[in-house]
């Protein structure tokens, strides 16, 4: 009795309001992970160790300890290149798409005419990664497009990029940082098209800072250079975290090595082997983000 009474103290409580609602917003989430996603995880993490083959009797599941992560270790060899392929690419294009959505943000949230079709042209990528438009991308007609368009524009993008390289190199530019951003020439398809959503959050975050701070900034004789690194960005560095944790999930889950788990264990029924790779893909993607969480968070500033 005391401790409903204590409950009910503390559910008066502002602190305990917000507890109640956040909650109630988790419940749905939580719901999902416990009733669809836990037991499917824990079951693909029994298969990573077992032999699965089927039987008179169902499916045999004989345990064989760390064969299947040794097996994609040396006797696949297309999921080590793959693997590193991909983790390769979210290392360069995460931060190529953090950085051009926070600078489209900044250019959308300025008054100019057509601002609304601008917006839904930046936005446009993320509609056409549909179902439907991917489904269509798979008939012999775009797929002839999409071959003709990167024949000539790859041969267009290789020039840009060495004309790009040889003016930076005379000017003095360190070579690994020009090696990086003529490579993120060559990738402006694949950045355009993976930051829809990351130019939509920057942009609400823009949007709720304060304009007398830009007011006060400029009667104090601050370009907008400076309002930028003293304003914005600092407002708007909480939201870089959240979108530095989405771009490496997309990324994750748009990698060429997920098809290459699903065919192993859909294809070739050998969901042991399948299993193992999912999971020392995962393993690799959790560093990844663990590592950028703990760098990142260390220099975000919560406005209190």
């Amino acid at each position: 009795m005391n401790l409903l009474k204590q409950l009910g103290a503390s559910l008066r409580t502002y602190e305990g309001q917000k507890t109640l609602w956040g909650m109630i917003f988790l419940a749905p989430w939580l719901l999902g992970f416990v009733f669809f996603f836990l037991v499917p995880f824990s079951m693909s993490l029994q298969y990573s160790f077992s032999n699965i083959e089927p039987g008179t009797d169902g499916i045999n599941i004989t345990f064989v300890g760390f064969a299947n992560f040794i097996e994609a270790f040396t006797v696949n060899t297309n999921f080590n290149r793959q693997m590193l392929e991909s983790i390769l690419n979210i290392v360069i294009n995460v931060p190529l798409i953090i950085i051009f959505s926070l600078f489209l943000a900044v250019i959308l949230n300025q008054k100019f005419f057509g601002r609304s079709f601008a917006r839904s042209i930046f936005f446009l990528p993320v509609i056409l990664a549909s179902g439907v438009i991917l489904n269509l991308e798979s008939t012999s007609l775009v797929q002839e497009i999409n071959q003709q368009n990167a024949a000539n524009g790859g041969l267009a993008n290789a020039l840009g990029s060495f004309e790009l390289q040889r003016i930076m190199l005379r000017a003095g530019v360190n070579e690994y940082i020009v090696l990086y951003l003529t490579g993120a020439v060559e990738r402006i398809y694949e950045i355009v098209s993976q930051s829809g959503v990351q130019i939509l959050i920057f942009l609400a975050g823009i949007q709720t800072i304060s304009p007398q701070l830009y007011e006060v900034s400029k009667i104090e004789g601050a370009t907008g250079y400076e309002a930028f690194w003293k304003i914005t960005l600092p407002m708007v560095s909480p939201l870089i975290l959240v979108n530095v944790v989405y771009t490496i999930i997309d990324s994750f889950s748009r990698a060429p090595v997920t098809d290459l788990i699903m065919s192993v264990g859909f294809d070739n029924f050998n969901f042991g082997l399948s299993s193992a790779m999912a999971w020392i893909y995962f393993l690799s993607i959790m560093l990844i983000l663990l590592l950028g969480t703990y760098t990142i968070s260390k220099k975000v500033f919560y406005q209190e």
